[in-house]
């Protein structure tokens, strides 16, 4: 059985860098707006199985533009390269900030194995 987490306060920064997730349980995350994007839960990003999730580069200068009410039980946001198909559902937005360490280093592995990197193309 999961435990169903509830925001209590969802707050985009100034800098459109990072979005604060506050839950019911009293845990915080302060989560950068280049994480979130890059762990999209859409299927551009994870595709329709493991096999096919791709390593998006890129993304170090990203800036959340929108944070728009999915229901009661998500959350779209929307990135200033033009991505908003990705629904965080609430135990995602947990997850993402309850592993961010270990997620984000295997992110950096994974742009380093493929010769990838977190600056924007010019």
């Amino acid at each position: 059985m999961t435990t169903e987490r509830w925001p209590t306060e969802l707050r985009l920064a100034k800098d459109r860098r990072s979005l604060r997730v506050v839950f019911d349980d009293g845990t915080a995350f302060d989560l950068p707006a280049e994480y979130l994007r890059v762990t999209s839960p859409s299927a551009e990003v994870q595709g329709h199985s493991p096999a096919e999730r791709k390593t998006v580069p890129g993304k170090k200068d990203v800036e959340i533009v929108g944070v728009e009410p999915v229901g009661n039980y998500a959350v779209k946001l929307v990135f200033d390269d033009l991505h908003d198909s990705g629904i965080y559902g609430w135990n995602y937005l947990y997850e993402l900030g309850a592993h961010y360490e270990e997620k984000w280093q295997a992110y950096l592995a994974e742009l380093a194995a493929k010769g990838l990197s977190r600056e924007r193309l010019r």
